[in-house]
């Protein structure tokens, strides 16, 4: 289950997302809605009411006159039924 996400996402719109309840994660490419659910249910021992993913394309950029593309990432938006998650510990 671990193997689903990789790492808390940290940003300003995620932290505005906390204050309504709904925790932002890194998760793998091929990590399905159920799978996250069921991963952050068994590694933080809370409910979840449910998941969102979002893709994130990377963007085409230029590095010194040298194409490049910028990674891509996955997202799982995800709020709970009850409980709440201390990531201060990592996971």
């Amino acid at each position: 289950m671990l193997n689903y996400l990789i790492a808390p996402v940290m940003t300003e719109k995620s932290s505005a997302a906390l204050e309504q309840g709904i925790h932002v994660f890194r998760v793998a490419h091929k990590a399905t809605k159920s799978q996250v659910k069921r991963a952050v249910e068994e590694i933080f021992s809370v409910k979840v009411a449910h998941v969102n993913i979002l893709m994130r394309i990377g963007k085409k950029k230029i590095f010194h006159q040298r194409k490049g593309e910028r990674g891509s990432s996955r997202r799982a938006y995800v709020r709970l039924k009850e409980g709440t998650i201390n990531l201060e510990g990592g996971f």
